[in-house]
């Protein structure tokens, strides 16, 4: 089987993750030999800010204060990640970043880098309401320090203004296949609407 290459992306509360258990389970259904790298880039980042170094304490802090961490730290923990776990031989999904146009540049070199040809990106398409509410609906079962009414409207914004052109750029780059997914629908409905675009199933 081909080695695919996904990339997920979306406003926070779109379902990202729970789609992405979803395609690797029919990923290995279809290939049960080929290793599966998936990168959650989120995951990564809260560990990463519970370090004792002063990149943590500062990267701690911003997140603490509201802000968006800076690109430069999202691109250096992917780019440790790859480097130090990609063998070649496996499928690839990116979960949670790129979160800008700079840093969709950036990772399309690194796709380039290690030959992975026609990444497809499929976009989670929902409203900032839809958003809102279920980030809302999360925060009462895992509460995050960012997950308070506050925190939740600063990461829709941050969506709009900074994740939105990142989509854009996706969209016209003829590199990568581009798949919008309408997110506000069951789960069932988005998993089936995923395969139905990416493996014509």
């Amino acid at each position: 089987m081909h080695k695919e290459t996904f990339i997920f992306i979306g406003a926070s509360g779109s379902g990202k993750g729970t789609q992405v258990s979803l395609l690797k389970e029919e990923l290995r259904k279809k290939d049960s030999e080929t290793p599966i790298f998936y990168l959650q880039t989120g995951q990564y980042f809260r560990e990463f800010i519970k370090g004792d170094s002063y990149a943590s304490q500062m990267a701690r802090e911003a997140i603490d204060n509201g802000e968006r961490a800076p690109d430069f730290l999202a691109m250096y923990i992917w780019s440790d990640i790859f480097t130090k776990n990609l063998k070649g031989n496996e499928h690839l999904i990116v979960d949670g970043s790129p979160r800008s146009l700079n840093e969709a540049q950036n990772l399309d070199i690194a796709m380039k880098f290690f030959k992975r040809e026609q990444p497809v990106v499929v976009y989670l398409k929902v409203s900032a309401e839809w958003s809102i509410q279920h980030l809302l609906e999360r925060a009462k079962k895992d509460s995050r320090a960012d997950d308070s009414m506050v925190g939740i409207k600063k990461r829709v914004a941050w969506f709009e203004q900074d994740v939105l052109p990142a989509i854009n750029y996706y969209r016209r780059d003829r590199d990568y296949d581009f798949v919008e997914i309408d997110g506000e629908q069951s789960i069932e409905k988005v998993h089936a609407d995923i395969m139905r675009n990416v493996f014509g199933s």
